[in-house]
């Protein structure tokens, strides 16, 4: 189980579509933004203003980056980056667990 220490937790959660997707975001010990959350089944669209590296902490879902046809598929222990100032469609196939890190 990973685990982090000393952090500043934002006490707000980033509610998206009606509450199927929900985080905490959070500054970790190195001064790095980053978010936890969990998304349940259904179709996403995701905009990006920084860069993110997506890990799927658990669950299982597609993803298809802009300006790519494909869909790629992601499960516990996987990652995907985001460029900044994109965006990607996400398929979210069960409840899904995921750990974002913001890149500067």
């Amino acid at each position: 189980m990973d685990i982090f220490k000393s952090v500043d937790l934002v006490k707000k959660a980033n509610i998206y579509f009606d509450g199927n997707v929900t985080s905490r975001s959070f500054v970790d010990s190195e001064g790095e933004r980053k978010s936890l959350g969990i998304m349940m089944p259904g179709t996403y669209n995701f905009g990006t203003a920084a860069a993110e590296i997506m890990e799927i902490v658990s669950g299982e879902c597609e993803v298809k980056l802009n300006g790519s046809d494909e869909w790629k598929t992601y499960t516990s222990g996987t990652t995907f980056n985001v460029p900044a100032n994109s965006n990607f469609d996400i398929k979210v196939k069960t409840v899904t667990d995921y750990y974002c890190s913001y890149i500067k």
